[in-house]
């Protein structure tokens, strides 16, 4: 009998899987052990002891140092997604070494209001000790009464509440939310403000950094819009300044994405880690004035495994960040293992085949149900983007997702994960399969790191194109052109050639801007 192995738990061959019906299981008036103990008696597995949530292990609601403690020093984190970092994705993510997990971005007014809106995407599932902590719940909010009634309703189910200043979105926009509120600084305290003073939690929160207006400034494809390969690109000090209230406000933890509202879609552009480093330098000067230790996470430029330990080493946060990323590929955080590990080991963990990680997401959804309403409505996104370079050659499973509703039976996904398994099964017939099934290093590029080859049935970074160019080609192109442009103008001022040079030579070799 063939088995599937995620989150502690077997998962027996599908004669085997037919046997347990999770919605029958989680007829029961403690669904979640249930199943638990279904799995156990299936699996010959012993049901995992009940742990209790993080911040209930201090006497007194814990600052930022306190809470990174109680949640063993989380470094791999997933992002709040819109409707994508649900319940059944974070049990996924933490399969594969997500260390922390925060839900989706969450709408205060309506989490408060609408009793419907508030069970779909928070069940009784989301938060539990077993299966998913330690969790922090972000929610949207312009209004500080909504958001902290929304806010009670989770406190006793998470180890703190975030408050969503960095989302770029029109809905955003629209709704005077997330990123749209780095102009309202009166608001943003009163925000921060109520939560801390009233939840059993601790309160943090997400921000973006600002925009330089100066003239040296690059600009994006196509677009007056900051590409993050130059520092002259963002305004540092005003950051500072916006970082230093948000925390003053009371939030516990800060976390920095190093991009601006603006940098999003195809204008997404490179992340800048030189921002986050001087943020998180010049903050901890001030935190250790009053004897506390700033936890700062940071967020953008997370392309493979790797890229978190550098990132962590270069700008010295406690945590590293990914939101779209893990969402193309879960091995994401598969940046550490064993003595001993195979390199075929790591291989399976850091880029999975599309086969076995749509079998495996499928299960855990199936193993929440009917529960978790929001895992359910999640798959087809899902789906898309776990099996992206696999469906642009395999055309006609790419017409079967499209064409499943969200809402209909979770056989017609099962339907679609098994042709998956049999085309990759097909794949892997191949006598030369060893010899095709290889990951490619590239050479170091300007960023600090390396682009990969990987073969287009295992899970890989997605890369935008504009005018049939991917971004970063052209983002490379755009810096050398400053660098030479740059190196002229010293020419023409009267400096060295050799000077020059040497400046040219640093800003190309450079880690920051990956």
């Amino acid at each position: 009998m063939t088995s599937t192995i995620f989150f502690g738990f077997i998962f027996p061959d599908s004669s085997t899987r037919a046997k347990f019906n999770p919605v029958k299981s989680f007829s029961s008036k403690k669904p979640l052990q249930n199943v638990l103990s279904t799995f156990a008696k299936m699996t010959n597995l012993k049901t995992p002891t009940a742990g209790s949530p993080a911040v209930a292990e201090a006497s007194k609601k814990p600052n930022g140092a306190e809470l990174y403690e109680l949640m063993k020093r989380p470094t791999k984190i997933v992002a709040p997604m819109v409707d994508q970092s649900e319940l059944a994705w974070r049990i996924l993510s933490r399969k594969y070494g997500a260390t922390l997990c925060y839900t989706p971005m969450l709408h205060a007014r309506l989490f408060a209001q609408d009793k419907k809106y508030r069970l779909d995407n928070f069940c009784s599932f989301d938060g539990d000790a077993k299966l998913d902590r330690p969790l922090v719940v972000q929610f949207c909010a312009n209004d500080p009464e909504y958001l902290l009634e929304a806010a009670k309703h989770v406190e006793d189910h998470c180890d703190a509440v975030d408050l969503n200043l960095g989302c770029p979105q029109g809905i955003a926009r629209k709704g005077k939310y997330g990123a749209y509120l780095m102009d309202e600084w009166e608001l943003i305290p009163k925000l921060i403000g109520t939560l801390h003073e009233n939840l059993k939690v601790p309160v943090t929160a997400k921000i973006r950094v600002y925009p330089s207006n100066s003239k040296n400034a690059s600009t994006g494809p196509g677009q007056k819009v900051a590409n993050g390969a130059n520092d002259e690109d963002f305004d540092k000090e005003k950051t500072l300044q916006y970082a230093r209230m948000v925390l003053k406000a009371g939030a516990q933890i800060l976390t920095v994405h190093g991009r601006t509202r603006d940098m999003k879609g195809q204008m997404t552009g490179v992340a800048n880690w030189n921002i986050l480093k001087y943020l998180y330098e010049e903050l901890s000067k001030e935190f250790e004035d009053i004897d506390k230790k700033l936890i700062f996470f940071s967020n953008g430029n997370i392309l493979y495994p790797e890229d978190i330990q550098r990132s962590l080493d270069y700008i010295g946060c406690q945590g590293v960040m990914s939101a779209e990323a893990n969402l193309y590929n879960p091995g994401i955080f598969s940046n550490v293992f064993p003595e001993g590990t195979s390199e075929e080991e790591i291989k399976e963990r850091q880029f999975p085949r599309v086969d076995k990680i749509a079998r495996e997401y499928l299960e855990i959804i199936k193993s929440v149900q009917p529960e978790s309403v929001a895992s359910k409505h999640a798959i087809k996104a899902h789906f898309f983007k776990l099996l992206r370079p696999f469906v642009d050659v395999h055309k006609d499973i790419r017409q079967k997702i499209a064409t499943t509703s969200v809402k209909g039976p979770l056989e017609d996904w099962e339907a679609i994960v098994r042709v998956v398994e049999e085309t990759v099964s097909k794949i892997f017939e191949d006598p030369e399969i060893q010899d095709k099934d290889k990951i490619i290093i590239g050479p170091k590029e300007w960023w600090g790191g390396s682009y990969k080859t990987i073969p287009y049935w295992r899970c890989q970074p997605y890369f935008r194109k504009v005018d049939g160019k991917l971004v970063v080609e052209d983002i490379k192109e755009k810096k050398l052109t400053n660098l030479e442009n740059g190196l002229k103008r010293k020419q023409e001022d009267g400096e060295g050639n050799e000077e020059g040079s040497k400046d040219c030579k640093k800003q190309q070799t450079t880690k920051t801007t990956a």
